[in-house]
């Protein structure tokens, strides 16, 4: 699963704003805005949504078994 960081850094990537990615990941602004602030976790289905919308823009997760611990970075054209 993904950090509230690693949506906003992702976010950030994709230049998307926080109702972009409600909308690209069929959730409410509020849900977004609430679990990138660390105000709460969203259910399982809404978190996983949230995750794909992102890594669909071409986003991709870094977790803590990488190097330098969770973070994210842009997908390559080729991959």
């Amino acid at each position: 699963m993904i950090t509230p960081a690693q949506c906003r850094a992702g976010r950030g990537l994709l230049n998307w704003t926080q109702a972009q990615l409600a909308s690209r990941a069929h959730v409410s602004e509020s849900t977004v805005r609430h679990f990138e602030s660390g105000r709460h976790v969203p259910t399982h289905n809404n978190h996983k949504a949230i995750g794909l919308a992102l890594e669909e823009g071409g986003v991709v997760f870094l977790h803590d078994s990488d190097v330098y611990g969770p973070g994210v970075r842009l997908r390559d054209r080729e991959e």
